[in-house]
């Protein structure tokens, strides 16, 4: 495995995603008076960083590498672009790794589908397992993952990484479910919800009240839908639909300081106000899968799409990004 390599990908300007076509695309979607102008100005170009990836995934701005990791599910490496647009591979192999995110003190937490592990990388680039195994056998392949306050971490296990080979190793699951796990500040390991077919990203509110996560596993014909919980001591309760997704599923989430909910989904990203209204959408070509907010001002919008990494500015400031 390595990590922190010279560059080895060509690093890329930013530039306008799919020259003016799309670019004059969000036009209709921020002006003045809409509610989406309260994130974006209408002038606010989506920019591409990275288009040499395959299934690009897990996005997190992380200020101690000075930029963006991202994970390349399928090509089985992770990703870094640099503030200045350099892009160089951050480990490789990553075991198909998908979902990162930060602790409290700024280490990366990567969710692996090939070892159906949950990691930790330290200061010093030595990598912990913190999680691969509940009831006996092992977890089946951990998607994304979200830290709370008090230490916790809370993450997906659906079985896209046991299901499919280009994202890991099929075999059959171990697990009487997919569940959502809560990971105590203790190391023990329990079983959030079992409720979903597939969950998928998750994201908490400002306030660390409400816990939304996604449902990528629903039948054809049913919208996809995020679902909310309400949490009190480390345990949901309260679950309803707070959106559906009528263009593919919904995929990676993430709040901004408002309350204001961002999905990844079929067609770009949909934002909801804290209320479940529709509020924008930044489209993209084909699925954006995951986004995070993050940059020198925590104000930039990351979006993985495919084999793209694209950004945007914007007004408002994710509501767990580290700067």
């Amino acid at each position: 495995m390595t990590e922190s390599l010279p560059v080895l990908c060509r690093g890329l300007p930013r530039r306008p995603l799919l020259g003016l076509a799309l670019l004059t695309a969000l036009a209709p979607h921020v002006r003045a008076a809409d509610p989406l102008s309260a994130m974006l100005d209408p002038a606010a170009r989506v920019e591409t960083l990275y288009d040499e990836g395959e299934w690009c995934e897990g996005p997190v701005w992380v200020p101690a590498l000075g930029g963006l990791v991202f994970s390349d599910v399928r090509r089985n490496r992770m990703m870094l672009i640099r503030e200045d647009g350099r892009a160089e591979v951050f480990r490789e192999p990553s075991n198909n790794a998908n979902g990162n995110t930060l602790d409290a003190e700024g280490r990366l937490i990567t969710c692996e589908h090939r070892t159906s592990r949950v990691v930790r990388r330290e200061t010093d680039g030595a990598i912990t397992v913190l999680a691969e195994r509940y009831d006996g056998g092992r977890l089946n392949s951990p998607n994304d993952a979200v830290v709370a306050r008090d230490g916790a971490i809370w993450f997906t296990d659906p079985t896209y990484g046991i299901d499919q080979a280009e994202e890991g190793i099929p075999r059959p699951s171990e697990q009487k479910g997919r569940f959502v796990f809560r990971r105590a500040p203790d190391g023990s390991l329990t079983v959030a919800t079992g409720r979903f077919v597939q969950p998928n990203g998750l994201a908490f509110s400002p306030d660390e009240r409400i816990l939304y996560v996604s449902e990528s596993g629903t039948r054809e014909g049913v919208a996809g839908q995020i679902r909310a919980f309400d949490v009190s001591d480390g345990q949901l309760s309260n679950e309803r639909v707070f959106a559906t997704v009528s263009k593919g599923v919904p995929d990676g989430l993430k709040v901004d300081t408002g309350g204001r909910v961002y999905a990844g989904t079929g067609d770009g990203v949909r934002i909801w106000s804290a209320d479940g209204r529709l509020v924008g959408h930044i489209p993209t070509e084909g699925p954006c899968a995951n986004i995070a907010f993050g940059g020198p001002d925590g104000r930039r919008l990351f979006l993985c799409a495919g084999k793209r990494v694209l950004a945007v500015e914007t007004k408002v400031r994710g509501a767990t990004i580290r700067t």
